[in-house]
């Protein structure tokens, strides 16, 4: 029996601090899969092309103009070839033997898409803001398509998918920016039930200019519209999506006040 094939996307724009660690956490894998690594550049300006010159034997590069993160995952999803595939973003790493495991899940064939935990890491790869992965967590070991609607907690480093599906859910909609990767599993979902993976796939890094640091009350508000969207009339899991946008909005504003107090005081 041939051995499954993972096709990875990793959209990239200016990502010199972190792009190197990331595509070594894509390309130290190693288990009972054949990987398949494309890279989509946005034309950077920071280096971060000639960092990945250097591992470019091993992956694919491609570097060229694009509207943005949407428009470059769907090219690279366009390209692959894998049995299955996932995107990784420049500053977001993979853990050891996340691979293997995930190509051990898809193995089975009723498997269309599966997920698993996620920790969150600062610039020096230091686990940080642990309540928050510990509730995402929780939420993970229960998780449904109501509960999902009713808060995101699905990490997107750590969700993997059959190429096949595409051809029924098909790709990312590039209109939009902050919860393209949330719009999509529930559009997934609407089709297939996922399967859960308890272990640790991935890291998410947090820091001062990564998307999620700068927008974080966009993304909210843009994760609430979505879920109204796919909610088709039931009221329940939106009225706890906004009870929750208030409470995560209120929670990341006190962090952020918090960590510019912590600075100020650090000077």
């Amino acid at each position: 029996m041939a051995s499954l094939k993972i096709s990875i996307i990793t959209p990239c724009l200016n990502a010199a601090p972190f792009i190197e660690r990331t595509l070594l956490s894509v390309l130290e894998q190693c288990g009972d899969f054949e990987l398949e690594y494309f890279i989509v550049d946005g034309v950077s300006t920071d280096g971060t092309v000639e960092i990945i010159r250097r591992y470019e034997n091993r992956l694919h590069l491609v570097s060229e103009k694009d509207p943005g993160q949407a428009s470059a995952i769907n090219k690279g999803l366009k390209l692959a070839t894998g049995d299955v595939v996932a995107f990784l973003n420049a500053d977001d790493c993979y853990a050891p033997g996340a691979l293997a495991a995930v190509a051990a899940v898809f193995e089975d064939p009723h498997v269309h898409w599966a997920f698993g935990k996620c920790d969150i890491v600062d610039t020096h790869d230091h686990p940080i803001r642990r309540l928050i992965t510990a509730y995402k967590n929780y939420h993970l070991q229960r998780a449904s398509r109501r509960r999902l609607l009713a808060e995101n907690f699905i990490s997107q480093p750590a969700v993997f998918w059959r190429h096949s599906v595409m051809t029924e859910v098909g790709f990312f909609d590039e209109s939009e920016y902050f919860v393209m990767d949330y719009e999509y599993w529930l559009r997934l979902w609407q089709k297939y039930e996922p399967m859960f993976l308890d272990r640790y796939l991935a890291s998410f890094r947090w820091h001062e200019v990564s998307k999620s640091g700068v927008g974080f009350t966009r993304q909210f508000s843009d994760e609430l519209r979505v879920a109204e969207r796919y909610a088709n009339g039931e009221r329940l899991p939106i009225l706890l999506h906004r009870f929750n946008y208030c409470k995560i909005v209120t929670i990341y504003t006190l962090l952020a006040w918090f960590r510019k107090m912590t600075c100020r005081c650090g000077r």
